[in-house]
């Protein structure tokens, strides 16, 4: 269990999926990044995730910060590896 936390934690931190969840095309503060195992088998995972978009100005100072959140199923091979991703 605890090598499957580190592989989900690990795939997060750089998933590009979770920018669908970015409502004003902002970047995802990783610092942030929390999730929520909702379900679990041995091939799947059902993850509530939740993060804040850091919002920019145009002169690169950082404007403002939005919550955003969303449930991810995340397919795992054999070993715990996550292998792809679904938003739903």
């Amino acid at each position: 269990m605890h090598q499957l936390k580190q592989n989900i934690e690990r795939y997060l931190m750089s998933c590009r999926e979770l920018t669908t969840f970015c409502s004003q095309n902002g970047w995802i503060d990783n610092h942030t990044l929390h999730y929520e195992i909702i379900h679990e088998d041995d091939h799947e995972v059902i993850a509530f995730v939740q993060f804040e978009e850091i919002l920019m100005e145009g002169s690169g100072q950082e404007a403002s910060r939005i919550s955003c959140q969303g449930r991810l199923r995340l397919l795992l091979d054999r070993y715990g590896q996550v292998t792809d991703t679904e938003l739903l």
